[in-house]
């Protein structure tokens, strides 16, 4: 561990908190944390991807056309313009993809406080094993930049959520996994949304990884807490040595969920 414990808030602070939830998941994956994080008085936002506002079955059966024309982009023009509706500015917390776009978000001068929870690749730090092995389902479908992708079973198994009960995995499949566009895994490696590692006004950011994360390695995350140190706001990394990507749903997942929010309610920046 080596986050910090050092308090920069001026005044009580936020009490808004947006999740921003990753590929192949819609807001559901955040059912348990919402309502962790409204018990402790938030109110708690947990948008969609465009596209994605439906139950998990309803899309995979039938995936809506344009979901496999938008990007990351789009994506995170949809999640500022929720930001900037909101009556007071939010801590933002997001996992995997959510957690590179809460980076982006930060970078647009969002948010009091970010927290990137098992990040996705990001744009300036190069890829790790794990995340080039799980995006070769994608990129070995040369058209899949305009296609709306299905994750299989098993690499569900046996990537994704590798630390989940096996007799439970059908069962978690079958509630979280949603179709994802291909285009969003493009749009990290052909013409990426750059970020201002040294920018000035970025709100503080924890990093959190994962020692057994199959889809985004903790020695990645690790990286982007050295690129992302480079801003002078509050930077921190902290690691889970024992958890995988499917960390904010498998058992003991309230660990996670509360390190983030403490860490959060610490490091607001002054309003």
């Amino acid at each position: 561990m080596n986050a910090t414990a050092s308090k920069t808030t001026g005044r009580t602070g936020s009490k808004t908190i947006v999740l921003i939830h990753g590929a192949w998941l819609n807001a559901n994956s955040w059912e348990g944390v919402k309502a962790r994080y409204e018990t402790r008085g938030y109110t708690v936002i947990a948008p969609s991807w465009p596209g994605d506002e439906r139950d998990p079955a309803a899309l995979r059966a039938a995936p809506l056309p344009g979901l496999a024309t938008t990007g990351q982009r789009a994506i995170v023009d949809h999640y500022e313009k929720i930001i900037r509706s909101l009556p007071e500015a939010p801590i933002l917390i997001g996992h995997s993809l959510g957690g590179v776009f809460v980076q982006h978000l930060l970078d647009r001068g969002l948010g009091l406080a970010g927290v990137s929870i098992n990040p996705a690749p990001t744009p300036g730090v190069p890829l790790y094993p794990h995340a080039i092995r799980s995006a070769l389902p994608v990129f070995i479908d040369p058209l899949s930049w305009r296609k709306v992708k299905q994750m299989s079973r098993a690499f569900f198994r046996t990537r994704f959520a590798q630390t989940a009960p096996a007799d439970a995995a059908d069962a978690l499949y079958d509630r979280y996994i949603v179709p994802t566009p291909g285009r969003v895994y493009w749009d990290g490696v052909i013409n990426p949304m750059k970020i201002d590692w040294a920018n000035p006004d970025r709100a503080p950011l924890l990093l959190i990884g994962g020692g057994k994360d199959l889809i985004a390695d903790a020695a990645m995350t690790r990286a982007i807490h050295a690129k992302q140190r480079r801003a002078p706001s509050e930077t921190d990394y902290y690691e889970f040595p024992e958890r995988s990507h499917w960390t904010l749903i498998d058992p003991g997942w309230e660990a996670v969920a509360d390190f983030a929010l403490d860490w959060a309610e610490q490091h607001q920046r002054r309003v």
